[in-house]
């Protein structure tokens, strides 16, 4: 019989050892490792054609909130993130980090919604945009 029709079953991490002590991660973190902050995604840029078009389909499809839209790109807000729709030939796909230290990666470029960011090239090639915290006041 072909495994077609089967359903894998996942194990649950456990939250203690069979000796009743805390897995592994919680107990590092319960000898004394500070926690450190993690850093935040801004919003992940696609590439689109349209952006009117691909605008009306994810209202249509999701609940999110359109921030920004013109011609050449869009800002939607969803619940834990926001998405640029982009046409290609004026804003790379990518990907964006907030930074309080966003001049340490290059000389920052303000843009038309007063933001102020740099674009990096990760280990892959792929296009990393950081943004400078302070030059979003009530965006974030």
């Amino acid at each position: 019989m072909s495994g077609a029709g089967k359903t894998a079953k996942l194990a649950k991490r456990p939250d203690k050892t069979p000796a009743g002590e805390p897995a592994a991660r919680d107990k590092r973190q319960s000898e004394g490792k500070q926690q450190r902050n993690l850093d935040r995604i801004h919003h992940i840029a696609i590439a689109v054609e349209n952006v009117a078009e691909t605008v009306t389909w994810y209202a249509n499809t999701f609940a999110c909130e359109v921030e920004y839209q013109d011609a050449s790109w869009a800002f939607l807000r969803f619940e834990n993130i926001r998405l640029a729709l982009v046409v290609p030939h004026q804003h790379p796909p990518h990907i964006a980090f907030l930074s309080e230290h966003a001049e340490k990666f290059g000389k920052l470029k303000a843009h038309r919604d007063g933001s102020r960011s740099v674009y990096i090239k990760d280990a892959a090639g792929n296009a990393v945009e950081i943004v400078d915290k302070d030059s979003l006041g009530a965006l974030i």
